[in-house]
C-alpha cells in the first residue's frame, strides 16, 4: 500500500475522500491547483488525447508538466507478460506514474506479481464484490466500482461501493475504493455518501459539483446587496470592481 500518497495521507489527517480528474493537459491546468489528487486515464481518454498531442507517450509528457502529482495510467494487455512489459514502459517514466489494470485473470496475476515488486496499481471495470475482493487479495492497491453504467442498465450505481466499505472495513491493510465512470453531480454525490476513499470524473462534472439553484439564489441575493453598497458609496476604500 502507497503510505505517502494523496488518499492515505488524505485519510491520516481526517480530510475525507480525494477526487481525481480526467482530462486533456490544457482542459486541466485550471483545475489542478484546487486541492485535486492527481489526473486518470483511460484507454478511451488516452485514445481521444494521443491524436491531439502526437501519441500516448507524449500525452504522458505533457501530463509530467502539468503536475507534481500522480498521474493514473490505464494499461491494456493480451497476456500477464505483455501488460508487465507495457507497464514497466510507464513507470518507468516517472515516479508519479501508478499503473491502472483491467479486472480480468490476466490483471489478476499481473496485480499479485506488481505487489511483490512494492508497484502500487489501480484495478479497473469492477462491476461485483467477488471481483473487487479478489483483486485486492491479489494486491491490487484501489479497487475502481464502475457506477454510471450499472445506473444505465436500471441498477443501483453506488451499491458496489457500498458493498465494497462494508467488507473491507475490517481489513487492516484494505484497498481503497475509487468510485469510477461518475458522469453526473447526482452519482457523485452518492459515491462520497456511500463510502467511496476517492473518486474520478470528468473536469466537467467537477466543475458542476459547484452548482446548486439554491446556492444561485444567495449567491445573487448577497451580490446584489454588495453591488448596492458600492453604489451607495459604503464601500470606499474597498477595491471593488464594477464588473
Amino acid at each position: 500500500m502507497a503510505a505517502n500518497g494523496p488518499v492515505p495521507t488524505a485519510r491520516a489527517q481526517g480530510r475525507g475522500p480525494t477526487i481525481w480528474l480526467a482530462g486533456s493537459p490544457d482542459e486541466l491546468k485550471e483545475w489542478m491547483p484546487l486541492g485535486i489528487a492527481g489526473i486518470v486515464t483511460n484507454t478511451v481518454v488516452l485514445n481521444q488525447y494521443a491524436k491531439q498531442y502526437g501519441s500516448v507517450i507524449s500525452l504522458i509528457e505533457q501530463y509530467l508538466k502539468l503536475t507534481d502529482k500522480p498521474i493514473v495510467m490505464e494499461i491494456d494487455g493480451h497476456s500477464v507478460e505483455e501488460l508487465l512489459e507495457v507497464g514497466q514502459v510507464f513507470t518507468s517514466m516517472s515516479e508519479q506514474i501508478i499503473l491502472k489494470i483491467p479486472c480480468n485473470v490476466n490483471g489478476l496475476k499481473a496485480f499479485s506479481i506488481l505487489k511483490d515488486r512494492g508497484v502500487e496499481t489501480f484495478c479497473t471495470t469492477v462491476f461485483s464484490l467477488t471481483q473487487a475482493v479478489a483483486v485486492a487479495q491479489a494486491g491490487a492497491n484501489h479497487i475502481l466500482p464502475f457506477c454510471e453504467p450499472v445506473k444505465e442498465v436500471g441498477g443501483d450505481p453506488t451499491k458496489l461501493i457500498r458493498e465494497c466499505a462494508q467488507v473491507f472495513s475490517g481489513w487492516g491493510q484494505r484497498p481503497f475504493i475509487m468510485a469510477a465512470l461518475i458522469r453526473s453531480v447526482e452519482t457523485a454525490h452518492a459515491a462520497f455518501r456511500d463510502g467511496a476513499d476517492e473518486l474520478v470524473t470528468m473536469w466537467t462534472v467537477y466543475r458542476d459539483m459547484m452548482d446548486h439553484p439554491l446556492t444561485a439564489q444567495w449567491n445573487k441575493t448577497f451580490m446584489d446587496e454588495w453591488v448596492d453598497m458600492h453604489q451607495s458609496g459604503l464601500l470606499e476604500g474597498v477595491p471593488v470592481r464594477s464588473d
